[in-house]
């Protein structure tokens, strides 16, 4: 049987890990490459505020090839999809067929990704697709992986949320209108052990840094914030 060629869309968190677990199970599918998006002037993965050094430790663990793809801090849509497009291009003439997603329910997200990859001929792959939040991330302990917060909105948690090891006491202490996996950006992760990885990710925790963006506006956005508030945990390479 021929197995689809297919390269991970790799945030470096949890989601990304379980999904990237699932996928290499299945004998449907090689992945061959791993892609993620990074800040080109921070050189932090984009959202999550990880070093690039730190990645790319992950990523050589995991054993897959990676590639960076290089973002400007705050891109408008035009030239994210300008950037997008290229790399999708480049990763066809590869011979890469489908792609894979660590996304759970966001189905605005699923239908744009999928928009955008049937213009270039590749199919979208979501493994952990629809799956209740609060068993994937039992799961996730259960197999042996190890996460820590690396960031936080800071309109449900305060400075000392980010640097957080998750465990199984994590979910009874989340607020109740916090997703179990973050999942509508309330926090980002970076996984630094488990079944995937040849040899855990050593760091250690440095600055915890609060900054502020501008909130995206939308029709029914009269009474939102002009900003919204972002706490971030550094990790330093050991």
């Amino acid at each position: 049987m021929n197995k689809h060629k297919t390269y991970f869309n790799w945030s470096s968190g949890k989601d990304s890990a379980l999904a990237l677990y699932h996928l290499l199970q299945n004998e449907n599918y090689t992945v061959d490459e791993l892609i993620t998006t990074v800040n080109s002037h921070y050189n932090r993965v984009s959202m999550h505020g990880l070093r690039n050094e730190l990645l790319l430790a992950q990523t050589n663990a995991i054993g897959i090839k990676s590639n960076f793809i290089k973002l400007p801090e705050m891109p408008d849509m035009v030239t994210y999809e300008t950037i997008m497009n290229k790399t999708v291009s480049r990763l066809k003439s590869d011979g890469f067929t489908h792609t894979a997603f660590g996304d759970i329910f966001l189905e605005d997200l699923r239908t744009y990704r999928e928009n955008q990859l049937t213009k270039q001929g590749l199919k979208a792959v979501f493994p952990i697709w629809k799956r209740n939040t609060k068993e994937l991330l039992n799961e996730f302990l259960n197999l042996g992986f190890k996460t820590i917060v690396v960031c936080a909105n800071s309109k449900y948690f305060n400075e000392d949320f980010v640097g957080t090891v998750i465990n199984k006491d994590f979910i009874n202490n989340l607020p109740e209108d916090v997703d179990p996996c973050g999942e509508n950006g309330e926090f980002h992760t970076f996984c630094f052990d488990g079944p995937i990885f040849k040899n855990p990710i050593s760091f250690e925790i440095g600055d915890k840094v609060y900054r502020e963006y501008a909130n995206p506006k939308t029709n029914n956005s009269v009474c939102e914030s002009d900003t919204y508030g972002v706490w971030y945990c550094d990790l330093i390479p050991k």
